[in-house]
């Protein structure tokens, strides 16, 4: 039977432990943090580093892996004796991560299938975690692939944001939906469509952020076994108050309902800034 590993990025957001478990090989990307560059992880750039230097006004920016990294890791699988590579990452519309995969991949004659999850955080960290359920159950490379695909284009991502300004700062959003979200200190929703982040709605405070959140969360659940994770930057108080509401609301007797409940990564909080809450609700194969 031939070797396959899977291999994602740090924003993926999966625990160490779960990633060395699985067998699935984590890259870093970078966090600039004025003149510092760090790598996304407990020993580098953390989401209590990143959102201190957000208060401070110090430059922040992030940095995707050079193809030259995956290369190298990629080159070490195949040392290793590994047959195939399947290899998961964030929206490539939001990141070059999946390009540099997809040009370190060019440079060897191992097979590399580099997925674009279309997604962010946990949701592509879902993504990477199915691709070793369909390897794990005897599947190809190929299956596991596209099983990877098809749960990052399931998946619904929701959150609300303090303030668009990093957002807008990074590029992510534009100016025209910038404004969107700035008059009368509102409280933007966004989502995650097509791989990149949209405007969904406005609503006028906090506590119906989170109320308006978990009714369109609860919608997208429906009556399916699903991953349910709850992230924030900086307001854990927010963030446990909607996975409290979460857990009541999608109890029932189907398998897989749990809501998880932790601090969004770096990288992604650097774009965000403190304060933000997201949702992802993801339905398993």
């Amino acid at each position: 039977m031939s070797r396959v590993v899977v291999v994602t990025d740090s924003t993926a957001s999966l625990p160490a432990e779960v990633a060395q478990a699985r067998g699935i090989r984590v890259v870093p990307l970078q966090v600039v943090i004025g003149a510092k560059v760090l790598d996304e992880g407990p020993d580098g750039a953390t989401p209590e580093v990143v959102a201190e230097a957000l208060r401070e006004f110090v430059p922040v920016s992030t940095s995707r892996p050079a193809p030259a990294l995956f290369a190298e890791l990629y080159r070490s699988l195949e040392a290793e004796g590994v047959d195939e590579i399947v290899s998961v990452h964030l929206s490539g519309e939001m990141s070059g991560t999946f390009e540099s995969a997809q040009l370190a991949a060019l440079e060897l004659e191992l097979p590399v299938h580099v997925v674009d999850s279309g997604q962010v955080g946990i949701a592509t960290g879902y993504a990477a975690l199915t691709a070793c359920d369909v390897l794990d159950a005897g599947g190809t490379a190929e299956q596991a692939a596209e099983a990877a695909l098809a749960r990052g284009e399931g998946a619904t991502s929701l959150f609300y944001v303090d303030t668009l300004e990093y957002l807008r700062r990074g590029g992510r959003i534009g100016a025209a939906a910038a404004i969107f979200g700035s008059a009368l200190s509102v409280k933007p929703l966004l989502q995650i469509t097509d791989g990149k982040v949209m405007p969904l709605e406005r609503v006028r405070t906090a506590s119906r952020a989170l109320a308006r959140l978990a009714d369109l969360a609860v919608e997208a659940a429906g009556e399916q076994s699903l991953d349910v994770c709850v992230s924030h930057l900086a307001n854990a108080d927010r963030a446990e108050e909607l996975a409290a509401l979460l857990t009541e609301r999608l109890a029932s007797g189907l398998e897989g309902r749990e809501v998880m409940c932790g601090e969004l990564g770096a990288v992604l909080g650097a774009h965000v800034g403190p304060g933000m809450v997201a949702v992802c609700v993801s339905p398993r194969p």
